[in-house]
């Protein structure tokens, strides 16, 4: 099952997998588990129950249900997984607020990254927020990679939004740190979003001086430097669909006073029109390569 020696997460040691069980998680199953061979990191499945009603037995007797129903996927992704050499442990908990749960349960086993499903491309006039991904994005786990029901990573080209923010500049770091630890990358891609025309050059001189810190770091790789005026979470969606890039790398959700480029919304919206997985990076997250 393997098909790359080191991986787009770097050092990664735990993965958490936040599926709720059904086909558009499949192709996060998929990545979670090559992933996990890759960085030789222990996996959590996890599935969490909506749990409404206050009264414990009611509760509990739903719980046990879906655990039963469970029973036959986890099966399968605990085969997938030993077949493939990975340490799979699976939980089932529930929750009155799941994307809580989610990320108390990443922190609780100290899982480097989150993996979730997708559930097929948002339309414009789909609410993203009230997706359940969404809802984990805007709580601000450190690292969580939102991948699409036909997802394939082969670690070759990976995009990054960059804008003037903490989270932009970890991100960066983030992609920079990959030039160390994933012999596949051939190519990384920097794009910059001018709110108008005359910011534009102010735009591209920030994409190109990150390329020049990488081209000087990792002469191997080639670096790309793009900016644009325009919506920023059309143009990054369309750059990346264009140069078929593996991964999209963009900051996550964090308060501020000052005016952003790359607001929540764009992140949301990129991560929910997106043709391949997009790694959210939320300001605090360690180095991948020098991860747990």
């Amino acid at each position: 099952m393997s098909r790359f020696s080191t991986s787009l997460l770097g050092e990664a040691k735990t993965l958490l997998l936040a599926t709720d069980g059904s086909h558009f998680s499949d192709g996060a199953v998929q990545e979670a588990i090559f992933f996990a061979q890759a960085c030789q990191a222990k996996l959590i499945v996890l599935h969490v129950v909506h749990i409404e009603t206050e009264s414990l037995k009611p509760a509990n007797a739903k719980l046990t249900r879906r655990q039963q129903e469970m029973t036959p996927y986890f099966d399968q992704i605990r085969k997938m997984s030993k077949d493939s050499g990975v340490e799979c442990e699976t939980v089932v908990v529930g929750a009155a607020v799941p994307e809580q749960a989610i990320v108390e349960q990443a922190r609780m086993r100290k899982a480097d990254v989150i993996l979730m499903g997708r559930r097929g491309r948002a339309g414009r006039l789909y609410l993203i927020a009230t997706s359940m991904t969404a809802k984990v994005i805007s709580l601000g786990f450190p690292m969580i990679l939102v991948l699409p029901e036909e997802s394939l990573l082969t670690g070759t080209h990976v995009l990054v939004a960059v804008e003037d923010s903490p989270g932009s500049r970890l991100a960066v770091e983030q992609a920079l740190s990959l030039g160390k630890c994933c012999v596949t990358l051939q190519r990384l891609t920097f794009v910059a979003v001018a709110k108008a025309q005359n910011s534009l050059d102010q735009a591209w001189e920030m994409a190109e001086n990150i390329c020049a810190q990488g081209r000087s770091q990792f002469p191997h790789l080639e670096f790309e430097a793009v900016a644009d005026v325009g919506h920023p979470s059309d143009i990054i969606v369309q750059l990346a669909q264009e140069r078929n890039v593996d991964m999209i790398m963009i900051e996550g959700m964090r308060s501020s006073p000052l005016p952003r480029m790359f607001t929540g919304r764009v992140t949301k919206e990129v991560c929910g029109w997106a043709h391949c997985g997009v790694l959210v990076v939320t300001a605090g997250a360690a180095s991948l390569d020098t991860a747990k």
